[in-house]
């Protein structure tokens, strides 16, 4: 499929390092959607690599951009469980989609990344760092629940007694433009998790696209020192009110169109105290242990570590490489398998995800972005599983058999 055979919605936000200042949304400006490419190339003079949503095989991914050109132009995404496919719109939306199969935790937490190597020098070794410094990346197009995601992440990788080098200084430098979501799709559950669809906070600018009323313009807001100063580079106009009247009607349309819902209430209770619930095995009959739920996750961050030899002798690397609790591998330890079951694995993910989590990192690890549900080549649904085992125990409760 072409980009010229599939579209989009957008908000420019940045999730920046700092605190959002006070009052920024005063500074709204208005800008024309032929300034998008204009914000880029400021970007890309400040030395940013510039990542954001583009049209490749059949989806909307992130990769590298260099010119608006790029962006998913006119196209959108429809979703359900277990299906996803991309469409032609009716106008020229910059960012009328919602969330394609790639995650920001490629750039932040990459999927292969090398930790250093040790070279033989004689009778020596010689320790070598990684290749590369960090790169200095913009991120354009990111959505509330993706911001949310980050800060997920931050607790984990860079929040802890043991910190993520690599994670922490990409994450420090990163420039989020976000985008505040006008649409949902029928996977979207962020108004559980108290993630979406606006975001406040965590930017450096925040975009809204506008194109109702005949017009297509983008409501930007700045979020941090340096989202302010690239805006000031850039040709606006002030907000009318109506135009500010609009952007929040978008936002409101995209919540009354969240119909998916996640009962948080006591989850990680409920959770602890259901480990034999017969759902897990039921569930277990229609998973495939593929790992897709983990791969397209924004949080999950399971990883192993693998020793590469030349044919030498002479040197070795450590690569980092991505894992999941779905795989045999993750959880051999000397003796055998942990959870040598698909149920075991299921409930592994699950339970942390939405539970034990809490306790680890303070948070839910789930930012309600729908993703698993959309790449489940089965179609499980998360939200489905949690609610099965919660009205089994209310049933119990209310007959008098439970707790």
């Amino acid at each position: 499929m072409s980009k010229d055979d599939v579209v989009t919605n957008v908000v420019v936000t940045n999730t920046a390092v700092t605190e959002v200042d006070a009052g920024l949304d005063d500074e709204a400006v208005v800008l024309e959607p032929h300034a998008f490419g204009e914000l880029i190339r400021l970007l890309r003079e400040r030395g940013y690599l510039t990542l954001g949503p583009t049209v490749q095989d059949g989806a909307i991914v992130y990769d590298e951009i260099e010119s608006a050109d790029e962006l998913p132009v006119g196209f959108t995404d429809r979703q359900e469980a277990g299906e996803y496919r991309v469409e032609r719109r009716s106008d020229e939306a910059l960012f009328g989609y919602n969330l394609g199969p790639r995650s920001w935790k490629q750039y932040l937490f990459p999927p292969r990344l090398r930790i250093f190597a040790a070279q033989r020098r004689g009778v020596d070794f010689e320790i070598e760092p990684p290749e590369a410094e960090p790169p200095l990346l913009a991120f354009i197009g990111i959505r509330p629940c993706e911001i949310a995601a980050i800060e997920v992440q931050d607790r984990v990788l860079r929040g802890g007694r043991y910190v993520d080098p690599w994670y922490a200084q990409v994450r420090e430098s990163a420039f989020l433009v976000a985008v505040q979501c006008a649409q949902a799709a029928p996977t979207c559950f962020c108004t559980s998790m108290e993630t979406g669809p606006r975001a406040d906070q965590g930017f450096d600018l925040a975009l809204t696209e506008l194109l109702d009323d005949g017009a297509h313009l983008l409501l930007v807001q700045a979020g941090s020192a340096r989202g302010r100063e690239i805006l000031t580079a850039l040709h606006s106009t002030p907000p009318t009110p109506n135009e500010r009247d609009r952007a929040e009607a978008a936002t409101r349309r995209a919540e009354s169109q969240i119909t998916r819902r996640l009962d948080t209430e006591d989850l990680p209770a409920l959770l602890e105290a259901n480990l034999e619930h017969p759902r897990w095995a039921d569930v277990a009959e229609r998973c495939l242990s593929c790992a897709n739920c983990t791969m397209v996750c924004p949080t999950c961050f399971c990883h192993t570590v693998e020793e590469v030899n030349d044919l030498t002798g002479d040197r070795t690397e450590r690569w980092r490489l991505w894992d999941s609790c779905f795989t045999g591998e993750h959880a051999y330890t000397h003796g055998g398998d942990m959870r040598p079951s698909t149920r075991a694995r299921y409930r592994q993910w699950l339970t942390h995800k939405l539970g034990t989590w809490n306790e680890q990192f303070g948070s839910s690890g789930c930012v309600g972005c729908g993703r698993c549900i959309a790449w489940c080549p089965v179609g499980i649904d998360l939200t489905e599983e949690v609610a099965a085992i919660r009205v089994d125990r209310d049933d119990l409760r209310s007959s008098g058999e439970g707790s």
